[in-house]
């Protein structure tokens, strides 16, 4: 399961080269592209498939002086992997660059709409829409305000986006603040996906201010300084996963601290589902905070009884070459010292097709655990995601039918629990979370066309 995409935004000076370190940090959101954007007479944008630091070689960023930069990084759910952002459009005689991380729920009906109007739409990517809808409104009303505001009336679903056209960058949060968004001032004036990249050139220490983006919220950068207004709110609906999963954990959003709220998934987890163990370990890296938690709260030890290898290449190893085992091997190795002739308790964020966690359970058999006890620091997934979240259909999912029982067998495990639905809301702290994968309810507003 992965994330969309990260965005980064900002009015500053050497504004690239900033884009370039922040995609750096944000490169956890997503590893097939990426790309920069810049305002220099007109938009140039430098973009390309792979790692951050495979895309932008020596001397190329220095060509790309402005003081206006937007920039992405790409994990696709929709759309060719082969588009990049972010992406260029056009529409009423104008030029826009998009950066968009989520997912339109109405994107196929929207760009029926548009085509029937006229507009030639030149990617596949539901992120073009955005830009398109914005310049059509733009062309009608002349006020960028008032044209996102038509685009929140419109565009339904996910979406943190910066535009970036005619020498000003617009940024906005979806009226429910599916994805996450901040907004940093320090010398100049910086969005990100996570504030944890804002770090990089806020410090707070000296009078600069992070905070977030509020949903609704929308800022206009331009040399003339930067405005922000709200002009949409809906109940707010954060991704639950991004507490779970996809959020650095140095990150925090909306006022949660992300360790913070992982570390208490794990004490949660501990409480309803306690075991008697001699060892907790995590599945790296997700599952090391909610492991400590576990840890602290249950008084078993923790240990680093998995060893993750860092330093495998993205593309060399397919489906075609090896097998799921090897690949799982190859991913991740035991410490035969901390699990060998001991009650291993392991500790993930969650489980999805279960086929990694089987391979994990037997990896530690192999090297001696005399029992391995499960334990899920969220509730089973059991329904897809529409809002930016590449997780697979119902049929894939292991939780989806079946109950707990049906999933620890397919496992292999000694024991099994998830933590509740309850028990991760009061471990992150809020109620004003989209819990869909979860739960099967979905937010109205994102699906009223």
């Amino acid at each position: 399961m992965r994330e969309k995409c990260g965005i980064f935004a900002t009015l500053s000076e050497n504004a690239p080269k900033k884009a370039y370190y922040a995609l750096l940090a944000l490169q956890h959101r997503g590893q097939e592209s990426a790309g920069i954007s810049v305002w220099r007479d007109r938009i140039r944008t430098l973009a390309g498939k792979g790692l951050v630091s495979e895309v932008f070689r020596d001397g190329e960023l220095t060509k790309m002086k402005s003081d206006l930069a937007i920039a992405h990084v790409r994990y696709s759910t929709s759309g060719s992997l082969n588009e990049t952002q972010p992406l260029e459009t056009e529409c009423c005689g104008m030029r826009i660059a998009v950066a968009h991380n989520g997912t339109l729920t109405n994107f196929k009906l929207l760009r029926e709409r548009y085509e029937k109007l006229g507009v030639k739409f030149h990617h596949s990517v539901d992120s073009e829409l955005l830009g398109i809808s914005f310049l059509w409104n733009l062309n009608e009303t002349g006020d960028e305000f008032e044209a996102m505001k038509a685009v929140f009336e419109e565009v339904k679903g996910a979406y943190s986006v910066a535009f970036l056209f005619e020498e000003e960058i617009l940024v906005a949060r979806d009226p429910l603040g599916f994805r996450p968004l901040s907004y940093g001032f320090f010398n100049g004036h910086y969005f990100a996906s996570e504030d944890s990249a804002l770090r990089l050139f806020v410090d707070e220490s000296d009078g600069g201010e992070i905070r977030d983006v509020k949903p609704g919220e929308v800022f206009l950068l331009s040399e003339n300084g930067v405005e922000s207004r709200v002009l949409a709110k809906e109940s707010h609906r954060h991704c639950v996963f991004e507490y779970i999963y996809f959020a650095r954990p140095d990150s925090v959003l909306d006022g949660t601290s992300v360790y913070v709220a992982r570390v208490r998934m794990g004490k949660e987890l501990a409480r309803e589902s306690p075991v008697d163990g001699d060892v907790v370990i995590a599945v790296p890296d997700s599952g090391r905070a909610a492991a400590l938690g576990f840890s602290q709260e249950s008084g078993i030890p923790y240990a680093e009884g998995l060893i993750k290898n860092r330093y495998i290449g993205r593309t060399f190893i397919t489906p075609s070459q090896f097998n799921r085992e090897l690949k799982v091997k190859l991913k991740l190795s035991p410490v035969n010292e901390v699990v060998n002739g001991r009650r291993v308790v392991l500790v993930d964020d969650s489980i999805v097709r279960g086929t990694t966690m089987k391979r994990i359970v037997e990896m530690l058999r192999k090297a001696g655990a005399k029992e391995v006890h499960v334990r899920i620091a969220s509730p089973p997934i059991r329904y897809p995601c529409y809002m930016g979240i590449d997780i697979p259909n119902r049929h894939e999912l292991i939780a989806a039918f079946g109950g707990v029982e049906k999933v620890k067998k397919a496992v292999g495990a000694d024991s099994l629990a998830y933590l509740s639905v309850e028990g991760l809301i009061r471990a992150v702290g809020r109620r004003d979370l989209c819990l869909a994968c979860l739960t099967g309810e979905y937010p109205e507003w994102a699906f009223r066309f």
